[in-house]
């Protein structure tokens, strides 16, 4: 039998940028430090603010913050702060800014101790994929006591703007968890 591809999680709507993120990447486990590094900065940069923003401002993301290389990244200073806030094609937040910065920095401090970010973050799911069942969206929490634990230890390790909800999404859209509701066509039992 073959999934109904027209039946997605209702947040994909219709826009094809969305329809194209729900159906090619969210939920898709990464194992890449740099897309990881660079989906942790687009969920910080989200907050507040709906995903659609930042996936419409993604691109300009890639562009000015150098493909999201966390070395470089890091080096960041008030110039480039400066040069960042005038970019009127991504979000214009200092605090958020900053904030990509300081998570640059501790990103590295964490592939130092531990050779990846990769094997920092999937240690908390034992290396796979938690995939829920969930009938509606409704079903879907903002977060979860896995996403308390974590969010608690990156916060220890120097990063900001990485609060449970953050993270949850930020599992969700590397594959950690697989939160796509039964009918849709992306659902894959466990």
């Amino acid at each position: 039998m073959t999934a109904d591809m027209s039946v997605r999680c209702a947040w994909a709507g219709t826009d094809p940028l969305y329809v194209a993120y729900h159906d090619n990447e969210w939920g898709v486990p990464v194992h890449d430090d740099r897309k990881l590094f660079e989906m942790l900065t687009l969920e910080g940069a989200q907050a507040g603010l709906s995903w659609i923003t930042i996936l419409r401002k993604r691109e300009n993301y890639r562009a000015a913050f150098d493909g999201f290389d966390p070395a470089i990244v890091a080096e960041y200073g008030d110039e480039k702060v400066a040069t960042l806030l005038a970019d009127a094609g991504i979000v214009r937040n200092r605090l958020k800014i900053r904030a990509a910065i300081r998570n640059a920095r501790a990103f590295l401090a964490v592939q130092s101790e531990l050779g990846s970010f990769d094997a920092y973050i999937w240690q908390f799911v034992n290396g796979k994929p938690i995939v829920n069942a969930r009938r509606g969206m409704g079903d879907i929490p903002a977060k979860t006591p896995l996403s308390d634990a974590i969010s608690t230890d990156l916060k220890k390790r120097g990063f900001t703007f990485v609060g449970s909800t953050i993270i949850y999404a930020h599992m969700q859209a590397t594959g950690m968890v697989n939160d796509h509701v039964v009918d849709c066509h992306r659902y894959t039992p466990a």
